[in-house]
């Protein structure tokens, strides 16, 4: 039988579904307080303006730049040997300066499509009201103009691939606007009676942000780069429309309906969209006249049917007292307080779960550091892909939340990344395997970055980007149990980043396998004559997440039993692993050395990946591991930038210590004020007014790997056994969740109050045994 779940049932108190809504009482004046909407390619940010509504436009495949040449420096491997002898010879100084030479370009960049203006003669502005609805993926804006009450609802929908306004005036014949659009790219606009339309060509070279040197950092080329088009379609029952060279104008309308498409010439990561691209000219046009075709009721009632099916898998329910109905910058500022705010706890999980299914959902086109919503021709840090931890902490809710759906864009870019990886491992490594590093884009770049020698090597030359994106693979199927996607997809992916690892440790004097070069990412170390670097050998990081991919690996032939031989190779290697070492300040040790780190309390804490997002540290079976991983967390402290807090979050509340985990849930919504036109990188992290994580500036990391940590602290999981509230903390003394996914692939719903769990269901398709640890005590549950 299937779809049978085994229940558990004590008295228990009731918790109503809450409508969980961001609202404001005035327009956003900066990008920090917007609203945002999306369906996983196309996106708008909406301002909420009553003179001009101004709305950024994005989609998720527009990116500076055309396919890369994986053989950008073919002869890298060849420096290899000289930047282990430096290693060998204790030279840290000499390997810095040799690794500069193992290295290729930098990413290119995610850019802005353009922006659309909406021009209001309205005046004497009164009631104004603002809210982005996460049941409904919906915004909405109005207000009352002399007297009349003007309404505004705005929705980006994935079944008909348009975003669509809906405007009305309540007083008939009052309504007024014009439309126009601008970009910062290369781009034209036309106009007919009721009908906008731009089209324009991305950058094909857009530097980093944080690269300086002489020329310009944005180069554009007639013949080259990504095109794009927008079609906007303004539809109205009454009034009267027309048009300028660059706007359409409605005049004395009751109601109007303005309808925008969206498409670029992307057609893959090796394919040129100049000489190979779709044709997104017609693409564009197709979905606005496709969209034209139905009735607005039924255009919301499919987006609704499309985005409920996902969101309202999970449901959370937090007790306590919550706070006065106050707009949701108040929230924040009235919670920075110490004041109690359930409500806006678990408004900030389910955000995390609305901005993941509204920024994944394009095949093989992960949400980048800025999920979909990017305003900069020069985004910070480039808004690409950063593997030593940012593109994978935007999963990392993707399973657990129930939304394993929209974790398929990351694994179907590690398919495109093994591609070039292979060429990246041949050329900078003279290994077999695949390989990728610290940053990559929609190209799927895979070199080390610097610039070929301007990188430093803290960042530009760590290798294990590969190593720990394939972990996902397994963590994947561990909650989906989909032998067929482990078979074909996972494992060979799998083995072939554990077949670079293979081949690209050594042995150390001890006969130990290490990794050499290896850095710990964006980390410095301090050797005993006070040089400080960041090459040296067998640092924990890479050991800690080739150990997980070495077990994940073992794992998967205990299910798929195909591959022996590499099977009694990765069990050799990992049994010769470089073990852990516990420092004398009792912290677990991030180099190989003891040595103390340039700066102790370093955002990164990558070498306690074995904690978490790694499994293969845990309190039960390795307490003395854990307990140094603990060590190492208060020598750290947790004063900490956003994406780096939303990790700290999770190794607490893997370390089962709920109070702490949520001390640092509520520091992760601290209050920040918008940036404006300059960014203060100083004030450290917390979240804007419209609850997007402040790094600063702003990178949607944060969000996620908060929105997971809540999961995190209320259920965790293996293959086998289920623990229920493990880092429950006393402040969520009681509550309800609903929806929650476990690795074997259960679905719980749970109840609690006083701390204790009250009821909880268990639902696995197809059945199961396991292992339920509920309020101190372990049951054996059989779903059938």
């Amino acid at each position: 039988m299937k779809n049978i779940c085994f229940l558990i049932l004590f008295s228990s108190p009731l918790f109503a579904q809450q409508n969980l809504k961001l609202w404001y009482d005035k327009p956003a004046t900066y990008f920090e307080e917007t609203l945002v909407l999306g369906n996983g390619i196309q996106g708008a940010t909406v301002f909420g303006g009553t003179k001009t509504d101004q709305i950024y436009l994005n989609d998720l495949t527009l990116w500076s730049g055309e396919p890369m040449n994986p053989r950008m420096n073919p002869e890298a491997y060849k420096h290899l040997p000289s930047v282990r002898e430096a290693l060998k010879a204790e030279n840290y100084k000499a390997a810095d300066s040799l690794v500069k030479k193992i290295q290729g370009k930098f990413s290119e960049s995610y850019a802005p499509l353009g922006t659309m203006y909406i021009d209001f003669p309205e005046k004497n502005i009164s009631q104004y009201y603002r809210e982005l609805d996460l049941n409904q993926a919906i915004a909405k804006v109005q207000y009352r103009a002399d007297g009349n009450l003007i309404k505004r609802q705005y929705l980006v929908s994935h079944p008909d691939k348009v975003f669509a306004i809906h405007i009305s005036s309540e007083q008939k014949g009052a309504l007024s606007f014009a439309i126009r659009m601008d970009s910062k790219l290369k781009f034209q606009v036309h106009s007919t009676t009721n009908h906008l339309h731009m089209q324009g060509t991305a950058p094909v070279r857009a530097d980093p942000n944080y690269v300086r040197k002489e020329g310009n950092p944005i180069m554009f080329l007639a013949d080259k780069g990504t095109r794009f088009s927008t079609d906007i379609l303004l539809q109205s029952t009454d009034g009267k429309v027309t048009r300028t060279d660059s706007s359409i104008v409605l005049t004395n309308g009751t109601e109007a309906v303005i309808l925008v498409s969206m498409a670029t010439s992307f057609n893959g990561f090796d394919k040129s969209p100049s000489r190979e691209g779709k044709n997104d000219d017609s693409l564009a046009q197709k979905q606005l006249q496709d969209a034209s075709l139905i009735p607005l009721k039924s255009l919301y009632a499919r987006h609704l049917k499309d985005y409920q099916k996902f969101y309202q898998r999970v449901s959370l329910t937090l007790g306590g007292k919550n706070a006065p109905e106050l707009p949701t910058d108040e929230r924040l500022r009235r919670y920075a307080t110490g004041e109690s705010d359930p409500y806006l706890e678990a408004l900030y999980f389910q955000y995390g779960r609305y901005l993941l299914i509204s920024s994944s959902r394009t095949p093989r086109v992960p949400a980048n550091l800025q999920g979909l919503w990017n305003p900069h021709i020069r985004p910070p840090w480039s808004s690409n892909y950063t593997m030593n931890i940012n593109a994978e902490e935007n999963y990392w809710l993707a399973e657990n939340t129930n939304l394993s759906e929209m974790h398929q864009p990351f694994l179907g870019f590690l398919e495109n990344l093994e591609k070039t990886g292979r060429i990246s491992a041949q050329t900078f490594y003279n290994a077999p395997g695949w390989v990728t590093h610290h940053n990559s884009d929609i190209w799927a770049m895979t070199n080390p970055v610097g610039d070929f020698g301007n990188g430093e090597p803290s960042w530009a030359n760590w290798p294990m980007g590969a190593t720990w994106a394939s972990t996902h693979l397994w963590e994947h199927y561990q909650f989906t149990q989909d032998k067929a996607f482990l078979k074909d997809k996972a494992y060979p992916l799998m083995k072939g980043a554990a077949e670079f690892c293979l081949a690209f440790m050594i042995k150390d004097p001890k006969g130990n396998l290490i990794t050499s070069p290896s850095t710990s990412p964006e980390n410095k170390f301090i050797t005993p004559t006070g040089y400080i670097g960041s090459t040296l050998y067998g640092g924990t990081a890479d050991l800690a997440m080739i150990r997980e991919l070495f077990l994940d690996i073992l794992a998967a032939q205990d299910v798929l039993k195909n591959d022996p031989a590499f099977t009694a190779q990765v069990k050799d290697a990992l049994a010769k692993l470089y073990p852990y070492q516990v420092g004398k300040a009792g912290n677990l040790q991030e180099w190989y050395h003891d040595w103390p780190d340039q700066d102790p309390k370093h955002r990164h804490q990558s070498h306690l990946y074995g904690l978490f997002p790694g499994n293969h540290l845990t309190v039960e079976e390795t307490p003395t591991l854990t307990n140094a991983a603990k060590k190492t967390l208060e020598i750290k402290g947790d004063e900490t930038t956003g994406w780096s807090k939303g990790w700290r979050i999770n190794l607490w509340a893997r370390l089962k210590d709920g109070d702490h985990a949520y001390k640092m849930y509520r520091e992760l919504l601290k209050y920040v004020e918008p940036d404006g036109v300059k960014v203060n990188y100083q004030r450290g992290g917390g979240t804007y007014p419209n609850l997007f994580d402040a790094h600063p500036p702003f990178q949607i990391d944060g969000n996620f790997g908060g929105a997971a940590a809540v999961a995190e602290m209320l259920v965790q999981s293996t293959a086998t056994k289920i623990y229920l509230l493990p880092a429950l903390p006393k402040a969520w003394d009681s509550g309800e969740v609903k929806g929650l996914k476990t690795r074997g692939g259960y679905t719980l719903n749970m109840t609690w109050s006083k701390g204790k769990v009250q009821n909880y269901t268990l639902v696995k398709q197809g059945g199961g045994t396991v292992d339920v640890y509920i309020n101190g005590v372990w049951k054996k549950v059989s779903v059938q």
